[in-house]
């Protein structure tokens, strides 16, 4: 997902996207979402299949 993707999906749920890193970001959303905030964390398994992040987090 491209940064201003992110950036948008920030906004929608309240979040001001400008002071985040990409990955950061992403985390602070899957907090808002209710979610772990393990984008790219290196976690050996992940069992949030419906994750949007999901296939760039682990690809």
């Amino acid at each position: 997902m491209k940064m201003t993707d992110v950036q948008t999906k920030a906004k929608n749920l309240g979040i001001k996207p400008k002071k985040f890193k990409k990955a950061d970001l992403i985390r602070k959303i899957q907090v808002e979402e209710g979610n772990n905030p393990c984008f790219q964390t290196n976690e050996q398994r992940c069992n949030q299949e419906d994750c949007c992040w999901r296939k760039e987090c682990l690809g």
